[in-house]
């Protein structure tokens, strides 16, 4: 959800000289469960989801393989299609490269499949959209199956209401009050395409889709939403937190337990849509299939 990588950039494409093997750009599709790690961008401790899968591509490559996402995620984010590329001078099966990473790769996280791409993509720049889910379990106390792997809210929630005001919020706006004070984005300015909340059971189930996101910005709309949908706020109170431009009127972050990095979208040339069947009108059937 940063928008501005600090990650050394990948090079769009490396000149071959004499002798030299000439390098590819290979798309990979990956999950993981986020519990575990802080978050997606490569720290000084390492233990971050990019630090572990580049030690695994390193292993595999036999060379230094620097990663670029389609969307980073914070502490406890989940993933169950993030969308990275790789420049590499290695030649190998696509089947070998899903294969021989996850060789090399903790439980947690999973190479789910692999593609050659053309040197013209780019898996942050080149996508249209990204797509998070959040899962909510709404029940007086929360199963142990579910920690880690859901949010969790007790008291009674209002669908009607949410929904209502999650409306006021699709669109382009100025989402100044719904960003992290260490957002580094340059503009507060985003699209919201599509946000749809549904409630299955004891869960509820927020799909939200957007052009790029800001740096906490799902979690933030998630923590105004229960606000309306506890009666805390009417359904128009929305308006005025998006008027502000501020993010002290705004609800406290909410957790980060039940957000996944859900889906990225990008052109059809690039012939990705293959690989990735996250429909996004059935969210919670297909996350619970992959998990």
């Amino acid at each position: 959800m940063h928008p501005t990588p600090t990650h050394q950039p990948v090079p769009e494409h490396t000149p071959v000289t004499a002798g030299e093997l000439p390098t590819r750009r290979i798309a990979l599709g990956v999950a993981y469960n986020g519990k575990p790690y802080l978050g997606w961008q490569t720290q000084p401790g390492g233990r971050t989801v990019q630090d572990t899968l580049e030690k695994a591509l390193a292993a595999f490559t036999c060379e230094p393989t620097p990663t670029i996402c389609a969307g980073r995620t914070d502490t406890g984010v989940h993933a169950r299609a993030q969308v990275v590329h790789v420049n590499t001078s290695v030649d190998r099966r696509m089947e070998s490269w899903v294969r021989g990473v996850n060789a090399h790769l903790p439980p947690e996280i999973t190479v789910r499949w692999a593609r050659q791409m053309p040197e013209d993509f780019h898996a942050r720049f080149s996508a249209q959209s990204r797509t998070y889910v959040y899962l909510l379990r709404n029940e007086r106390i929360l199963s142990p199956h579910w920690h880690g792997r859901a949010g969790w809210d007790f008291h009674p929630l209002d669908l009607h209401a949410m929904q209502q005001a999650a409306g006021y919020l699709v669109g382009r706006h100025d989402f100044s009050s719904f960003r992290s004070s260490q957002c580094q984005a340059a503009s507060p300015l985003r699209t919201v395409e599509h946000l749809d909340i549904v409630q299955d059971g004891a869960f509820f189930v927020f799909t939200l889709r957007a052009n790029a996101f800001l740096h906490h910005m799902v979690r933030n709309i998630l923590g105004c939403l229960l606000f309306v949908g506890k009666g805390r706020h009417e359904p128009d109170w929305i308006v005025q937190v998006l008027a502000q431009r501020d993010r002290k009127i705004a609800a406290p972050t909410f957790m980060a337990d039940g957000l996944y990095f859900a889906q990225a979208s990008y052109p059809a040339h690039f012939g990705l849509d293959s690989l990735d069947d996250f429909d996004v009108n059935r969210p919670l059937q297909a996350l619970l299939f992959d998990m």
